[in-house]
């Protein structure tokens, strides 16, 4: 059965994750993993759950991209 599986997650203990529960409520996710952890940090407990429970045909849903992880490596071109 294909189902919608919400990720949410604040960087401070001061944030507040009302706006991603209702953004994900909105959009009738099964279940929503939460956490309070910075974006940088190595242990995601609450994200490696949600990977395990994501299932061939299931779609993962987060409110912005950056809270699935805080950077990304850029690649540098240089001039020809």
């Amino acid at each position: 059965m294909k189902q919608r599986i919400g990720c949410a997650r604040v960087s401070t203990e001061e944030q507040h994750l009302d706006l991603q529960r209702d953004a994900l409520q909105q959009v009738d996710c099964h279940v929503t993993y939460e956490e309070a952890a910075s974006g940088k940090s190595g242990a995601r407990p609450e994200l490696d759950q949600c990977r395990k429970a994501l299932r061939s045909g299931d779609t993962l849903v987060v409110w912005r991209l950056d809270r699935l992880g805080r950077s990304l490596i850029r690649e540098r071109t240089q001039p020809a």
